[in-house]
């Protein structure tokens, strides 16, 4: 253990998680909207959250399933939008490697995008801290997505369609990207990503949010090798 403490990492988890879940306050409502609008129970579509814990793909699966579509292609579709996951296991497996079984299971599950962005911020030298900082960060944005997507549910019928809620994805990437930004290769990854997302957007089955990670890693990897 360094010279944090144990109350120190905990309690900068917590406060540093709070922040990055403003931006996805819209994306638990949206879930609510997405819930009523397509008659789907309450009690299942809050499981979701726990089961899944994944906003666009929990949204994806949800929106398609209320459209009538086979739970074979919802699922598959869920399952592209949530790719970029395995992307984030590559960048952050040095800080896995040192740590016990149990925490790789349950680290894995409580790796959202906000996550992924905190535990990449820093360099952590202790293993030991590194999964206090997680554990507390993470299990704070579980708790507020547990209860503001049954919030979300709860109030859905009542918001307003002229809300536009659909401006919560963007948003909330735009506020992690900005987080994440710490120098120009990065920069010049997110705009890669940005462009390849755009041009392949008409893709089947959201396919080119998946095809844009991969040009994007790709791009990485080679600025990585140049800067070395």
């Amino acid at each position: 253990m360094s010279t944090h403490t144990k109350s120190s990492l905990v309690w900068r988890g917590i406060t540093s998680a709070i922040p990055l879940f403003v931006p996805a306050l819209p994306f638990a409502f949206m879930l609510g909207v997405v819930v009523t609008e397509w008659g789907i129970p309450s009690l299942l579509g809050w499981s979701s959250s726990p089961i899944i814990f994944g906003g666009a793909a929990q949204i994806t699966l949800l929106t398609l399933l209320g459209e009538g579509a086979s739970v074979a292609a919802a699922v598959s579709a869920a399952l592209i939008v949530g790719a970029r996951h395995l992307l984030y296991s590559v960048s952050l497996a040095p800080q896995f490697h040192n740590q016990p079984r149990w925490f790789r299971w349950l680290g894995a599950y409580l790796l959202v995008d906000q996550m992924f962005a905190l535990a990449s911020i820093e360099k952590w030298q202790d293993s030991d801290d590194f999964r206090i900082f997680y554990l507390s960060a993470g299990s704070t944005f579980w708790a507020m997505w547990m209860t503001f997507t049954a919030i979300g549910i709860i109030v859905g019928p009542v918001i307003p369609e002229s809300w536009g809620l659909a401006f919560a994805a963007p948003v909330l990437f735009i506020g992690l990207l900005a987080v994440s930004i710490d120098r120009w290769q990065t920069l010049a990854v997110a705009l890669v990503a940005m462009v390849a997302a755009v041009a392949l957007a008409q893709l089947p089955n959201r396919l080119g949010i998946l095809a844009a990670a991969l040009i994007a890693l790709l791009v990485g990897l080679l600025l990585e090798r140049l800067r070395r």
